[in-house]
This record gives C-alpha cells, structure tokens and sequence, in this order.
C-alpha cells in the first residue's frame, strides 16, 4: 500500500467511508457524554466530585484504573513501536505492567489508607501544610501535563489519518476539539463521570483489541510462529527484529537509553497522579488491593495482545508504509485493521472506524482522568490549603477545580500541537520518569521513614522535577534529530531520550540531603499515627 493509498479515506470516492467514520465517532462521543451528564447530576459535594462518593466496587474501580492506564501510547504507541523495532517496542508493554507490581506491593494500600483525595494529603499529613501541598499540587499538574502530551498526540493523528487531514491546521484543530470535550467532561462529570466513561472504554478497548488478535492469528492460521517469522522478514531487517537491540542496542547511549526507559517505567507507576488518585474512589482498604489486583489481570491480558497488533502490522504493513503515514509510527494499529478488513473493501473501512473510533474514545478518557487528577490537586492542595489557608467551602473548591480544569486543558492544546508527531509510548515513558523523579521518593519517604521532614519532601520533589523536565528540554526528544518536537534546531546536550536513570536516583537523593540538613524536627507522634493509619485503615475516609 502506497502513501497516498493511506489518505483513501480522504480521496472523493470514500466520501461514503468518511460519511460512516464520522457517525461512528458521533456515537461514541455522544454516549460519553449522556454519561458523564448523568454522573454529572449525582455529583452533590466534594467527595462526590474528587472520589465519586467512594462508591466503586474493587472490580469496577480495577476496570476504571486499567481503563485510566491502558491509554493512546499502549494501543497505538506500543503497537507502532513493535511494528517499527520488533523485540525493543515490546519492552514497552513489558515494563508498563511490571510497574503494577511496584504500585501494589508499596502504595495502593497505604495511599488509600492515609490520604483524602490528593497526593498531597499524605505528605502534608505530617509536615508543613502550606509549602508541602503547593509542591505536590505543582508536581502533580507537571506530570499529568506530559501525560495529556501524548494522549494530544495521538488524538491528532488518528483523525488525520481518518479524515485525510494533512495540514498542521487542521490537526491542531483536532488536538483543540479533545482538548474542549475533556474540559466539559471533568467540569460536568467530575469523579463519577470520569469513573463511568473509563469503565466503558476499558471494555470496549479490550474488546477491539481482542477482535484484531483473533484477526491476526486467524490470518497467520493460528501459527505463532509463522507471525513472527513473516513480520521480521517483512521489516527487512530480518532476525534482528525478533532480538534485542534494534531500537536500544546499537551504541553504548542507546543501552544507557534501554536502562533508563526501563527503571522509568516500572517506578514510574506508583508516582502518576490520576492513578493514585483512583484508589480513593474505593470504601476500604480492601478494595483498593482487590482494584489493583483485577487491574493487573486486565491490563496483563491487554499487554500480550499489543505483540499480535504490532508484530501483525509488521508482518502485513512494509515499515516505510508506516512511517509515510506517521514517522513514529503511531498509526500501525488502525492501518493493520484496515489491512485485516480489505484496504479497498467496505468491511476494511467500517474495521478501521471502529478501531479508531474505539482509540479516540480511550484517549478521551485518560485526559479525563488526568485533567481532574491536575485540577483536583490545584483546587484542594493549592486553592483550598495554600491560598485559602483552609477557609475554602466545598462550592469554592469545586468552582476552582472547573476553573483550573480549562487552564490546564489550554496549556494542553498548546503543547499537544508542538508533540504531534512525536511517538506517543515514548512521551508517557516521559511522564513516568518525571513522576518517579519527584513523587515517588517523597511519597514513600513520607509513608516509611520516620525522619523524613518538610525540606526533604521539598528537595525531593522540585530537584526530581526540575532535573527530570531540564534533561528533557536539554534531550533528543526536543531538538536535534528528525523526530523531535522541534526538528530544525539543535540545543540538545543530554544524548538520551528518557532522562530516568540521572532524575529518579536525584530525587530520591536529595529527599534524604534536604532532611540531613534541616533542623526541623520530625513530628514523630504525628509519624506514629500516619503508620498505624497506613497500616491498618484506622481513621480513613
């Protein structure tokens, strides 16, 4: 299939596929919406808005959790980076669900036992309120900001490659129309709205991609073996595609790269704002380990199915195909369901609407989640505790929610413009090392260090994050190569495009200089009531 074979869809003659892609997407947007107005209309208080009234079951939060999880970068970022690099885009799946077990054995619990509704009321539990929960709240609108890059990204591209929309007008224009339905789906919807729509995308996102597995295998007769054998020699690489070091074993900076993507994204889990956000969405304690345990069945099936999605674009898709319809690859996952379908049948086109229509309802609900998770942690931690100094009524704080809902949601539209043809696994991998970098050190440092102070959560949370976005800014992935952010300048000094290995280990370092070095003295009785409360769920809410 040619280039210009991919931008069928916008040729004359499919104006009657691009008529049904359209209704397609009508319909999923429209249900989202009935619900979230639905929910909308039960959210009566804070908690109704910030945990959805702690009335989710374990099962229906895991399904929300791996729903919140399971974004744009693991259907098509994942599935592009296996198409385009064989064994090394599949680490991606490898450590995204690693990372589960990092975030069940050290936080779910404890998280849920000692805050309210935010990060920042468990560190503030025992420290400073008013510097610690401004901290937080920063921290926690930097990391999902990054986050909604991707989920911006990958929404630009899918409607381009449906719709044939080529000009950066017109796909800015598509990363604006997310950017304005998310914003109306958290002021209307809030936590409960949020919940209901992940829980639908999570069954509807397994369910597609279970449908392209069975096509893919069926095609191939069920013969592992002959799937991979066909996508190696269709990549012309041979099998080298099928080992390791195609991506990340070439030079002695891209292993120092495959180390650092690695400990990102199995720390990174455990320090992401809109999951940990979801854990006190539950009644106890647990429910919270029951959430995480079904979200770790789903999401584990999920990830074994994105080696049939992009091992199966690489065996019936040539690379440069892929690539001539999105450089990083991003669109191998709806092109193989126009392959599977017929390219130039009507059952290949309604293939590919669904699955796209699908993928654009699964990166409306991530930005959901991760716009409230932002706008929550402005409102509570910053607005209610810091600016109010606590006098905030719960109206107010929800005014401030919405209101910091569409400041974030500009910032995105703007960001998402500049990242849209950047890979949209790597910008989460992004995300992941920010958050390891400045919420995971101070989280756990808080929970089970009994010396832990206000300094060394402060040092450990703006060093984490200032070296973690610096190396970025400074990296590969802004300038300095044909696929960065700004491809026509070079100011990069850092050679790797994942900065965890130097960020993760800074925060977690600085965590214990900044309490060495305080005179503040820990509030121990303060310490012992957070450990049995932590422990045990005594006094939760």
């Amino acid at each position: 299939m040619s280039p210009a074979q991919h931008t069928l869809l916008a040729a004359g003659e499919a104006s009657e596929h691009r008529t049904l892609i359209i209704i397609l997407f009508s319909v999923f947007v429209a249900a989202t919406l009935v619900i979230t107005v639905w929910a909308g209309r039960q959210t009566k208080d804070a908690a109704d808005f910030y945990a959805g009234g702690r009335q989710f079951t374990g099962f229906q939060n895991g399904l929300a959790v791996s729903g919140d999880y399971m974004s744009a970068a693991s259907f098509l970022g994942i599935a592009g980076a296996i198409a385009l690099f064989g064994y090394d885009g599949f680490l991606y799946s490898i450590g995204f669900l690693v990372a589960w077990l990092v975030a069940l054995l050290l936080v779910a619990e404890p998280l849920r036992n000692s805050g309210r509704y935010t990060m920042g009321d468990v560190l503030a539990y025992r420290m400073r309120q008013r510097p610690v929960r401004t901290a937080a709240g920063t921290s926690t609108i930097v990391v999902s900001i990054f986050y909604l890059l991707a989920q911006m990204a990958g929404a630009g591209v899918l409607v381009s490659l449906l719709l044939g929309i080529t000009s950066d007008s017109g796909k800015i224009g598509i990363v604006a129309l997310v950017g304005v339905l998310m914003i109306v789906y958290v002021t209307i919807g809030g936590m409960k709205g949020t919940t209901w729509v992940q829980m639908v995308k999570a069954v509807l996102l397994i369910a597609g991609a279970l449908l392209l597995t069975f096509l893919v295998l069926l095609k191939f007769d069920f013969n592992v073996s002959d799937l991979l054998g066909s996508a190696a020699d269709n990549s012309g690489k041979g099998a080298a595609f099928l080992e390791p070091g195609l991506k990340y074993g070439a030079t002695g900076t891209t292993k120092l790269d495959f180390i650092s993507l690695g400990i990102a994204l199995v720390l990174g889990t455990a320090g992401l704002p809109h999951i940990l956000i979801r854990f006190y969405t539950v009644p106890t304690a647990k429910a919270a380990r029951k959430s995480v345990l079904w979200a770790i069945g789903l999401i584990g099936a999920f990830y074994l199915m994105t080696l049939a999605l992009g091992f199966g674009a690489a065996a019936l898709i040539k690379p440069d195909e892929i690539t001539a319809s999105n450089k990083a690859g991003n669109t191998a996952a709806p092109l193989l369901a126009l392959h599977l379908g017929g390219v130039d049948s009507n059952w290949g086109a309604i293939l590919l609407a669904t699955i796209s229509a699908v993928a654009f309802a699964t990166i409306l609900a991530v930005v959901a989640g991760l716009t409230l998770a932002s706008s929550s942690s402005f409102a509570h931690d910053i607005y209610a505790n810091v600016i109010k100094r606590g006098t905030a009524t719960e109206k107010q704080e929800m005014s401030a929610a919405r209101y910091a809902t569409v400041g974030i949601g500009a910032v995105s539209i703007l960001l998402g413009a500049l990242a849209r043809d950047l890979n949209v696994a790597g910008l989460v991998a992004l995300a992941f090392a920010v958050a390891a970098s400045a919420n995971l050190p101070t989280i756990l440092y808080s929970l089970f260090w009994k010396r832990f102070t206000t300094s060394g959560a402060l040092w450990s949370i703006y060093g984490g994050l200032v070296t973690a976005v610096g190396l970025v800014l400074f990296s590969p992935v802004v300038s300095g190569k044909p696929t960065s952010m700004f491809p026509d300048v070079d100011f990069h000094w850092f050679p790797l495009e994942n900065p965890g290995i130097i960020s993760i280990p800074v925060g977690f370092l600085l965590g214990v200089v900044g309490t060495l070095l305080s005179k503040e003295e820990p509030d121990k009785g303060k310490y012992a009531e957070l450990e049995v409360r932590s422990l045990t769920g005594t006094g939760a809410h």
